[in-house]
């Protein structure tokens, strides 16, 4: 079991986001557990924007704070706010917007 102040909890600077298409994004992250199939965490990254692709994986996550969009590759816009749930499913495909730093809980299932 584990227990933790999810706002508040200190993670751990991965470095600038990569790939980033403006700003200067830098990511964050706290791995909670991670058994070879599902991992779950906490990860927050400053503003800018970047792609991104979930290729062998979904993934759900739960946005504690924070202002951003994420555009799907046929241009829905999914805004994203502190209580957003979102799942992106394996093949997804789409770009990030952050415009104030997001903090999300996340759970990704690797395809077996």
């Amino acid at each position: 079991m584990y227990q933790t102040d999810i706002p508040t909890v200190p993670l751990t600077q991965v470095g600038p986001k990569a790939g980033a298409t403006a700003g200067e994004p830098v990511e964050s992250l706290l791995e909670i557990s991670d058994d070879g199939r599902i991992k779950t965490g906490i990860w927050e990254c400053t503003p800018g924007s970047f792609p991104s692709a979930r290729d062998g994986y979904s993934e759900f996550m739960y946005f504690l704070a924070g202002e951003a969009t994420i555009t799907d590759a046929d241009g829905t816009e999914h805004p994203i706010a502190a209580g957003t749930a979102i799942m992106l499913n394996d093949g997804w495909r789409g770009a990030w917007q952050i415009r104030e730093t997001v903090r999300k809980v996340y759970v990704i299932v690797t395809n077996a």
